[in-house]
């Protein structure tokens, strides 16, 4: 039992330590590469705070949104390991149980992002968010960090909800109520 619980820790370290570099990594060049406004590694290395509080905001959103997926592989990884006889997944199921949730994870939150950014676009025209972040605007690129994280406050627990509803369960069994 005590070796079960030290695998499933040290599983679910090194997925936190690949997870990180990954997510950050992928959501950095996903984010700077989709932004149709302006260059913003080019505004970054310039200088520009607002930009840099902006890409900021997006990695710890994006993380956050991965983090609740990732739980939900913690648990199958778990799962596996206390009760290996009563499921019918193998290792290679597993794998790609995984990788599918956290590919999902991280998709609904790339979506998640960039919909938020475009659809606060939209509701303030008159504000024309994308040329005063590059004119290196604080206040605007605080305002929306801020928009950004709010909206991983709520869509992080619809993900939570949509990956632990995919995990697979082993069966309990047979229950007999009346002869």
């Amino acid at each position: 039992m005590l070796n079960n619980r030290v695998i499933v820790s040290l599983f679910e370290f090194v997925l936190a330590v690949i997870m990180s570099g990954l997510v950050i990594f992928l959501t950095y060049r996903v984010f700077i590469k989709a932004n149709p406004d302006f260059d913003m590694e080019e505004e970054i290395r310039k200088g520009n705070t607002s930009v840099g509080i902006l890409v900021a905001a997006i990695l710890f959103s994006a993380s956050t949104i991965l983090q609740k997926g990732m739980t939900s592989v913690v648990s199958m990884f778990r799962l596996y390991m206390s009760a290996p006889g009563e499921n019918n997944i193998g290792i290679g199921k597993l794998i790609l149980l995984s990788l599918g949730h956290l590919g999902i994870s991280l998709l609904l939150a790339v979506i998640t992002i960039s919909v938020t950014l475009r659809l606060f676009g939209k509701l303030v025209r008159k504000f024309r968010a994308g040329q005063e972040l590059e004119k290196g605007n604080l206040a605007v690129g605080i305002l929306l960090a801020s928009v950004v994280l709010i909206a991983c406050m709520y869509v992080g627990e619809g993900v939570s909800a949509i990956s632990k509803a995919m995990v697979p369960q082993p069966s309990i069994g047979q229950i007999e109520i009346l002869r």
